[in-house]
């Protein structure tokens, strides 16, 4: 298997004001963009040709990706006018997809699990889709028995949710023959249809405990400073400035006096002397002072 699917196009409403000038996979964490993460995982795995589909601020992804290329791997992007969820995103790269299987992967998540042996044991299969699930978290909505689907949101025998959905599935192109073409709906009732037909799997991704969805605000600064914090070699600090337990990305500034704890500093940001800043996203290229926390600046 060597395509991969990531779901770029989204608004990012959650996370706003932090994506009115990007798009949720393009905001930094540790200090490069969300997505070069999700390329990096299955670049890992063997993917080499990536489609990625986008809306909300598309020619941005232009200035990230100039030449179409992550490292040596190819990118494709496939831009939507209108949002055509992710059952539509999928039909409306059918002619890239071709006759081979794809690997879809959301754009704002962060995990280390295996997702060769997640391909491995889709490939080894008679499943049309393989979704990769696990047995905890706050949204069980799928429902797990052995290594099937029984049921998603209890849409066919009202089933309790044993599983949480990670945003990572195997599809075969046989699904595109489920998904009506020019149309804006949700993969659910492709799988739905699957299920009926006993051919939409499940990986259990336990004993992997790493996986985030940093699709709000509070998420988004947790797994952030989960990670041991670093201060960019190309940004500009003053040695008087007090940096503590923060992300400071390239070209940004932090001037004398300064504090900042448990904060993220975006690219060519610019703190001013004496600022204080905990629990704060400076995200905005105008000059911020003054005492500040959890706010997004």
């Amino acid at each position: 298997m060597r395509k991969a699917f990531l779901l770029g196009a989204g608004l990012g409403t959650r996370l706003q004001p932090l994506t009115e000038t990007l798009p949720k996979p393009l905001i930094p964490f540790a200090n490069r963009p969300l997505i070069t993460h999700a390329l990096d995982h299955c670049l890992q795995a063997g993917i080499t040709d990536f489609a990625i589909n986008t809306h909300h601020l598309h020619e941005t992804w232009d200035r990230f990706f100039p030449n179409g290329k992550y490292r040596d791997a190819n990118l494709t992007f496939f831009h939507e006018p209108e949002l055509l969820e992710t059952g539509g995103g999928i039909k409306n790269i059918a002619d890239w997809i071709k006759d081979e299987p794809v690997l879809v992967y959301n754009g704002d998540i962060i995990t280390d699990f295996p997702i060769d042996r997640l391909m491995t044991g889709h490939m080894a299969s008679n499943n049309t889709a393989t979704l990769a699930v696990q047995n905890h978290g706050p949204d069980l909505r799928i429902t797990v028995d052995g290594h099937r689907v029984t049921d998603v949101r209890g849409l066919i025998h009202q089933q309790q949710g044993t599983h949480q959905f990670t945003g990572i599935y195997v599809i075969d192109p046989e699904i595109l023959e489920l998904i009506p073409p020019n149309e804006k709906i949700s993969i659910i009732p492709a799988f739905v249809e699957l299920i009926k037909q006993g051919e939409l799997g499940a990986y259990d991704v336990k004993g992997h405990p790493k996986w985030l969805d940093l699709g709000t605000r509070e998420t988004y600064l947790e797994a952030s400073l989960a990670i041991p914090p670093k201060v960019s070699r190309e940004a500009r600090i003053s040695e008087t400035a007090n940096i503590q337990n923060s992300w400071v990305a390239q070209n940004a500034i932090v001037e004398s006096g300064a504090i900042i704890k448990d904060s993220i500093l975006w690219p060519d940001t610019h703190v001013l002397q004496d600022a204080e800043l905990t629990n704060c996203i400076v995200h905005s290229n105008s000059p911020t002072s003054g005492v500040h926390k959890s706010a997004d600046l």
